[in-house]
């Protein structure tokens, strides 16, 4: 039988674009984590785009370094980063090689193998915020460091990233990045879908203090 149109994986081409574009374009796709004990499948619903050297919020923004290398690398891979010494999050690099762009997947709705994410997440109250927030997703997923790098375009990997149902653009709401500080505050280049219980809470940056 066909592959129904939801189900095909996205290719190169889809990443190969402006950040700005994909990043709202992400919504409604579903992100597929193929783990030993099967697939977990998550419908993408918040994200937020990091433009390289034009965005003072991005990783890459003052260059290349070990933590940030596979940024400049092929569109579609996976970049994965440790934060506040406890969590990592997921992005997905976009734009062409050597122009380092990508977008961090902040939120999603896991619509199969849920029974595998629970135990990744055991305070979690209910499916909708297994995934809600970036360190969540991160965390039902399964991903850690171990997964920097991986082609999400390639068949076999651990992520696949399905066509899904795009959101409407009539459901498709923007506003500041959550945390980000700086020059970068004022960006609206954090997406979600409107109405979505999986959606995270926005929190503005809060500078730390000094001790």
């Amino acid at each position: 039988m066909p592959t129904p149109p939801e189900r095909t994986p996205l290719d190169r081409s889809f990443f190969d674009r402006p950040v700005l574009e994909i990043a709202p374009d992400l919504l409604g796709r579903v992100l597929v984590r193929h783990t030993g004990a099967g697939p977990i499948e998550l419908r993408l619903t918040e994200v937020e785009a990091y433009d390289g050297p034009n965005d003072p919020g991005s990783h890459a923004y003052r260059g290349r370094t070990d933590r940030n290398a596979v940024m400049f690398g092929p569109p579609g891979h996976t970049y994965v980063y440790f934060t506040y010494g406890m969590w990592n999050c997921l992005n997905l690099v976009c734009g062409p090689v050597g122009r380092p762009s990508g977008v961090l997947l902040r939120a999603g709705a896991i619509i199969r193998g849920a029974e595998l994410a629970r135990p990744h997440r055991p305070t979690s109250r209910r499916d909708s915020d297994l995934a809600q927030g970036p360190a969540r997703l991160a965390t039902a997923l399964d991903v850690d460091r171990t997964l920097n790098g991986s082609d999400a375009c390639a068949a076999g990997g651990p992520f696949r990233v399905l066509a899904g149902t795009p959101a409407p653009p009539a459901a498709v709401r923007s506003g500041p990045r959550t945390g980000v500080g700086g020059d970068g505050a004022a960006h609206p280049w954090r997406y979600w879908i409107d109405g979505e219980p999986s959606v995270s809470p926005y929190r503005a940056h809060s500078p730390r203090r000094r001790r």
